[in-house]
Protein backbone atom coordinates (compact mmCIF):
# COMPACT_ATOMS: atom_id res chain seq x y z
CA UNK A 1 0.00 0.00 0.00
CA UNK A 2 1.45 3.11 -1.00
CA UNK A 3 -0.29 6.76 1.18
CA UNK A 4 1.16 10.05 0.21
CA UNK A 5 0.05 13.39 0.74
CA UNK A 6 0.77 16.62 -1.47
CA UNK A 7 2.35 18.13 1.84
CA UNK A 8 4.94 15.31 1.85
CA UNK A 9 6.01 16.05 -1.99
CA UNK A 10 5.92 19.80 -2.06
CA UNK A 11 9.67 20.65 -2.29
CA UNK A 12 10.99 17.56 -3.22
CA UNK A 13 12.15 15.82 -6.03
CA UNK A 14 8.40 14.77 -7.13
CA UNK A 15 7.89 18.20 -7.71
CA UNK A 16 8.24 20.36 -10.80
CA UNK A 17 8.43 24.00 -11.54
CA UNK A 18 8.20 25.59 -14.56
CA UNK A 19 7.17 29.32 -14.95
CA UNK A 20 3.69 27.80 -16.36
CA UNK A 21 3.05 25.09 -14.29
CA UNK A 22 3.72 22.52 -10.90
CA UNK A 23 3.56 19.10 -10.77
CA UNK A 24 2.97 16.98 -7.65
CA UNK A 25 3.63 13.76 -8.72
CA UNK A 26 2.62 11.43 -6.24
CA UNK A 27 2.26 8.16 -8.11
CA UNK A 28 5.53 7.46 -10.57
CA UNK A 29 7.42 4.05 -12.57
CA UNK A 30 9.68 3.94 -9.15
CA UNK A 31 6.25 2.90 -7.41
CA UNK A 32 5.59 0.04 -9.68
CA UNK A 33 1.91 -0.04 -11.12
CA UNK A 34 2.53 0.58 -14.33
CA UNK A 35 0.52 4.68 -14.47
CA UNK A 36 1.68 7.55 -12.73
CA UNK A 37 -0.88 10.12 -11.27
CA UNK A 38 0.05 14.13 -10.62
CA UNK A 39 -1.59 17.18 -9.47
CA UNK A 40 -0.60 19.87 -11.79
CA UNK A 41 -1.57 23.34 -11.00
CA UNK A 42 -1.70 25.82 -14.32
CA UNK A 43 -1.05 29.31 -13.24
CA UNK A 44 -3.10 31.93 -14.67
CA UNK A 45 -2.59 34.15 -17.52
CA UNK A 46 -0.37 31.58 -18.69
CA UNK A 47 -0.43 29.75 -22.30
CA UNK A 48 1.12 26.36 -22.41
CA UNK A 49 1.79 24.30 -25.63
CA UNK A 50 2.26 20.66 -24.44
CA UNK A 51 2.95 17.25 -26.15
CA UNK A 52 3.71 14.32 -24.89
CA UNK A 53 4.49 11.31 -27.72
CA UNK A 54 5.33 8.54 -25.29
CA UNK A 55 2.49 8.88 -22.80
CA UNK A 56 -1.39 8.97 -23.01
CA UNK A 57 -2.80 10.74 -20.72
CA UNK A 58 -6.16 11.27 -19.00
CA UNK A 59 -6.69 15.20 -16.89
CA UNK A 60 -9.65 15.91 -14.35
CA UNK A 61 -10.28 19.57 -14.40
CA UNK A 62 -11.71 20.41 -10.49
CA UNK A 63 -10.41 23.90 -9.76
CA UNK A 64 -10.23 27.13 -12.14
CA UNK A 65 -11.24 27.86 -16.00
CA UNK A 66 -9.49 28.10 -19.25
CA UNK A 67 -8.83 26.42 -22.93
CA UNK A 68 -8.03 22.83 -24.16
CA UNK A 69 -6.43 23.74 -28.37
CA UNK A 70 -5.55 20.86 -30.06
CA UNK A 71 -3.54 21.94 -32.26
CA UNK A 72 -3.87 19.10 -34.56
CA UNK A 73 -7.21 19.77 -35.53
CA UNK A 74 -7.95 23.25 -34.43
CA UNK A 75 -10.82 22.19 -32.08
CA UNK A 76 -11.39 24.67 -28.91
CA UNK A 77 -12.61 23.11 -25.90
CA UNK A 78 -14.07 25.17 -22.61
CA UNK A 79 -11.91 23.60 -19.39
CA UNK A 80 -13.63 24.43 -16.11
CA UNK A 81 -14.15 21.91 -13.14
CA UNK A 82 -15.91 18.68 -13.99
CA UNK A 83 -13.97 18.27 -17.44
CA UNK A 84 -11.86 15.53 -18.06
CA UNK A 85 -9.71 15.33 -21.76
CA UNK A 86 -7.78 12.05 -22.99
CA UNK A 87 -4.98 12.42 -25.13
CA UNK A 88 -5.10 9.04 -26.57
CA UNK A 89 -3.18 9.97 -29.74
CA UNK A 90 -0.49 11.75 -28.42
CA UNK A 91 -2.11 15.02 -29.05
CA UNK A 92 -0.27 18.55 -29.78
CA UNK A 93 -2.34 20.82 -27.65
CA UNK A 94 -2.28 23.90 -25.67
CA UNK A 95 -3.84 24.90 -22.10
CA UNK A 96 -5.07 28.88 -22.09
CA UNK A 97 -5.35 29.28 -18.16
CA UNK A 98 -8.44 32.14 -17.89
CA UNK A 99 -7.63 31.36 -14.38
CA UNK A 100 -5.42 29.24 -11.93
CA UNK A 101 -6.26 25.36 -12.87
CA UNK A 102 -5.67 22.85 -11.27
CA UNK A 103 -6.04 19.01 -12.24
CA UNK A 104 -5.22 15.46 -11.24
CA UNK A 105 -3.86 13.77 -14.47
CA UNK A 106 -2.88 9.86 -14.87
CA UNK A 107 0.07 9.03 -17.39
CA UNK A 108 0.19 5.93 -19.15
CA UNK A 109 3.27 4.10 -19.06
CA UNK A 110 4.26 5.47 -15.79
CA UNK A 111 6.82 9.20 -15.71
CA UNK A 112 9.52 8.36 -14.13
CA UNK A 113 11.09 10.25 -11.50
CA UNK A 114 13.52 12.84 -12.62
CA UNK A 115 11.43 13.59 -15.87
CA UNK A 116 11.11 17.00 -17.06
Amino acid sequence: MIVRTTEEITGTDRQRDTENWTSKRIILADDGVGFSFHETTIHPGTETPLHYPDYIEAVWIVEGHGRLIDRDHGATHRLEPGTMYLLDKHDRHTIVADSRIRALCVFVPAVPPGSP
